[in-house]
C-alpha cells in the first residue's frame, strides 16, 4: 500500500484530494496545524475506504520544525501534496508588514522549507512524487493581488527547478495552477461560474494528471490560454489596466 502525505489537509481542495487518494486505496497522512479540524475527515475516510488514515500536526510557519516533523512520520510517503496556502488581504498587506510576511511565508518560504526536506529523502530513495499547488496569480503580477501573486510566482519557479533537479533521481514534480475555485478562501467573492472549479472536480483532474505524470496543469484547462493572453499584453498597456 502506497502512502500519500497531504500538507494543509484542512482546506476544501485538500479534503477532496484526500477522498480521491483514499478511493484509490492509498494510506493517508493528513497534516494540519490544528489536527482537531481534520479528525472527522480522517474517521470518515477510514470508514469509507478501509485504508489507514493518520493525522499529524504540521505548521508551515515553523520551518525550524520541518525536519523533525518529517523524521517523526510513522511511514515515509510515496506521494506528497503541498496544498496549504494563504491568499491574505492585498490592501492590508500594503501597509501591514505582518500580513505581508504571512502571505509570503505560507505560500513560498514554508512550502520550500518542507519540500526541500522531503526532496532530500525522495532523492536518496530515487522514487516519489511531489505535487505543489501554486496559482495562476503567479503568472503575472496584478494590482489586485501582487503580494500573493509574487509568492506564488516564486513557488512556481521553485517547483520548476525542483522538477529539473529531481528528474535525474527518478522523482516526479507536478505543478498545479488553479484559477478561480469555489472554496472557503474565496467565500464571498464574485466568481464567474464558467471559469470556476469546484474542489471535487479539481481533485479529479489533479489525480488523473498525477497518474499520467503531467508536469504543469491549469485548473480549469481554459486558464492556460487566458493566462497566455494576460502574459502577452505589452507592459506599456498592462500597467494602465486595472486587474
Amino acid at each position: 500500500m502506497q502512502t500519500a502525505l497531504i500538507l494543509g489537509a484542512g482546506s476544501d481542495l485538500a479534503r477532496a484530494l484526500a477522498r480521491q487518494f483514499a478511493t484509490a486505496s492509498y494510506r493517508l497522512i493528513l497534516a494540519e496545524p490544528d489536527t482537531s479540524l481534520i479528525e472527522g475527515l480522517a474517521k470518515d475516510l477510514e470508514i469509507r475506504s478501509q485504508a489507514p488514515v493518520e493525522t499529524v500536526a504540521f505548521d508551515a510557519l515553523k520551518p525550524e520544525t520541518h525536519q523533525a516533523f518529517y523524521n517523526s512520520l510513522s511511514v515515509k510517503p510515496d506521494v506528497v501534496l503541498c496544498v496549504f496556502g494563504y491568499m491574505g488581504d492585498q490592501l492590508k498587506a500594503e501597509t501591514d508588514s505582518a500580513e505581508r510576511l504571512r502571505v509570503m511565508n505560507v505560500n513560498y518560504t514554508g512550502a520550500v522549507s518542507i519540500l526541500e526536506v522531503i526532496a532530500a529523502d525522495f532523492s536518496a530513495r530515487k522514487a516519489g512524487t511531489l505535487i505543489g499547488i501554486s496559482s495562476c496569480a503567479g503568472d503575472r503580477g496584478r494590482q489586485s493581488n501582487y503580494i500573493y501573486g509574487s509568492a506564488k510566482a516564486g513557488f512556481t519557479a521553485y517547483l520548476s527547478g525542483l522538477r529539473n533537479r529531481l528528474f535525474h533521481h527518478g522523482v516526479h514534480v507536478m505543478t498545479v495552477k488553479p484559477g478561480f475555485m469555489r472554496t472557503a478562501m474565496t467565500e464571498g467573492m464574485k466568481l464567474p461560474e464558467p471559469l470556476t472549479a469546484m474542489p471535487d472536480r479539481a481533485a479529479e483532474i489533479i489525480f488523473r494528471a498525477f497518474t499520467r505524470k503531467r508536469n504543469v496543469i491549469y485548473l480549469l484547462w481554459m486558464w492556460k490560454w487566458i493566462m497566455m493572453m494576460v502574459r502577452n499584453v505589452p507592459e506599456c498597456v498592462f500597467k494602465r489596466m486595472k486587474m
